[in-house]
């Protein structure tokens, strides 16, 4: 079921929401999560613009019922997911505390801006996750060492001028450089930017990120 929110806290941004249960939807069972960051196009306060790519594409195009709670908070116009990091990690433990998430299976992805997103909470709070997924934003090569231990999937289409695929090249590098050998760069080869039409379709992305637990 894809309904909107509103988160309200007295601290921390008050970001408005998607989230997406299972059909099948029992509190007294826990769920994996999949937590997404929209891309740049997608900001502002109308969340239809905000679900409109990603797995939420399929849930509202073809009624695609996927086996995990999905949610997808909404960044305002002009800003960038990296302004809302204490915010973010404190509305996902707003969300593990609401709804019935298996805590061991906390999934991490998002596109272009909410790509570069991605990159940039999973290492402000690797043990959050259990797995993340990429797809065509810019890294933080520096920094790879935070995402040491984390299992990885990137997507990147090798014509995409708007975030060149080295981003990601040089994230897996890094990463690779500080013993982590489960990164896996999936290059769409004659693809643009628009390569999350190949990343969320279908279930191979979510059957990579369901065989993860921490």
């Amino acid at each position: 079921m894809y309904t909107k929110h509103e988160w309200k806290s007295d601290i921390y941004f008050n970001f408005k929401y998607v989230k997406n249960l299972p059909k099948d939807y029992d509190a007294t069972k826990t769920y994996p999560l999949v937590f997404f960051l929209h891309g740049a196009g997608e900001r502002g306060d109308d969340l239809d613009v905000a679900s409109r790519l990603g797995f939420m594409k399929y849930v509202r195009e073809e009624d695609k019922d996927y086996p995990f709670i999905f949610i997808a908070p909404q960044c305002p116009d002009n800003k960038y997911w990296g302004c809302y990091t204490e915010s973010l990690l404190a509305f996902l433990d707003y969300i593990c505390e609401t709804l019935s998430v298996d805590k061991n299976r906390i999934y991490l992805t998002g596109l272009s801006m909410g790509g570069t997103g991605t990159w940039m909470l999973a290492m402000a709070a690797p043990e959050r996750f259990a797995a993340i997924a990429p797809v065509c934003g810019s890294g933080i090569v520096w920094n790879g060492v935070a995402l040491k231990d984390m299992p990885i999937r990137i997507y990147h289409g090798d014509q995409d001028t708007g975030v060149p695929i080295e981003e990601s090249i040089s994230m897996m590098r890094s990463i690779h450089y500080y013993g982590n050998n489960n990164v896996e760069l999936k290059i769409c080869h004659g693809v643009g930017h628009d390569v999350w039409d190949y990343a969320y379709v279908g279930d191979e992305l979510v059957n990579w990120l369901l065989s993860h637990s921490k």
